[in-house]
């Protein structure tokens, strides 16, 4: 018989020697690597200590090695963006002295300041409103008509480059819903028969048992300076048209109670000072003209 296939270490079978190692009388056999792919693997090896030699690549305590090219990625995305800049400036010339409307106008700045507006927005703004404009719950849809604060191109431009509720501000957008409920203005079964009312307002259904003449009276007493007494809203106020059924927080019972209670208080921060005055202007042609555009 053949030595090596009486040796427990030989696989008989195969003819190769195994590691040693048994699980459940299994033995696990020693096969050597492919030479192609032993080959491949020290290559890489060599590969790697030049690159680690040509490119930056070890880091020290405060930098990194330079390696011998002294290439860097940083340097390339400077320059592309110092090209980018170049370049903006002079397709947007026309656009530092001419208004949103005035940019609208001209084909030419209209094109550039929706790609660039659309860019802006991407970055800054669909974080809220949604990639499309479409908002959420307590971030205005900005494709429809129903405007807080306006929707021409002047006040788009005025809310984007001041925001709302921004502190220190003195020319951004505030309103200051009272907290009817929450500073005891109102009482629970007026807050109740008020929040019908603006279902009521709105043309939706109310719930068979609502007070509703006494909805009327708390609103007439406490709502129609701000949202007029047809509940049309008022835009230099902030105060929403109460008759079109849409809501930023709801127009459900529960939410209109909770809104009457308790107030909100949204923000949006003022863009001025973070964007420059072309891409804010851009910005504004572009929500303009996302479809809700006055």
């Amino acid at each position: 018989m053949d030595q090596k296939h009486e040796d427990p270490h030989v696989d008989a079978a195969t003819g190769m020697p195994t590691t040693g190692h048994e699980w459940d009388g299994i033995r696990e056999l020693n096969t050597p690597l492919p030479r192609w792919w032993l080959g491949i693997f020290y290559a890489t090896i060599v590969w790697s200590i030049g690159y680690w030699i040509v490119y930056p690549a070890w880091p020290l305590l405060t930098d990194a090695t330079k390696g011998v090219i002294g290439y860097a990625s940083r340097t390339d995305i400077s320059a592309d963006m110092a090209r980018l800049k170049a370049q903006r400036a002079a397709q947007a010339a026309g656009m530092a002295d001419a208004t949103p409307a005035q940019i609208k106008a001209d084909p030419t700045l209209f094109q550039i300041a929706m790609a660039q507006g659309k860019a802006a927005f991407g970055d800054n703004c669909a974080a809220c409103h949604g990639v499309g404009g479409a908002g959420a719950k307590g971030y205005p849809n900005l494709n429809d008509d129903d405007w807080l604060w306006g929707g021409s191109p002047a006040a788009i431009q005025q809310t984007i480059r001041h925001g709302i509720r921004v502190a220190g501000d003195n020319d951004t957008r505030v309103s200051q819903m009272p907290a009817f409920g929450r500073d005891g203005v109102l009482k629970r079964e007026e807050i109740a028969a008020v929040a019908s009312h603006v279902r009521e307002l709105a043309g939706l259904p109310t719930e068979p048992k609502a007070d509703l003449p006494l909805g009327r009276k708390v609103y007439a007493d406490n709502c129609a300076a701000c949202h007029g007494a047809a509940g049309k809203g008022n835009q230099e106020l902030g105060a929403p048209n109460l008759t079109d059924a849409i809501s930023l927080y709801g127009m459900d019972l529960a939410s209109l109670t909770e809104t009457i209670a308790n107030s909100r208080n949204g923000v949006m921060p003022g863009w001025a000072g973070r964007l420059d005055e072309t891409t804010i202007k851009a910005l504004t042609v572009y929500v303009h003209s996302l479809g809700g555009g006055q």
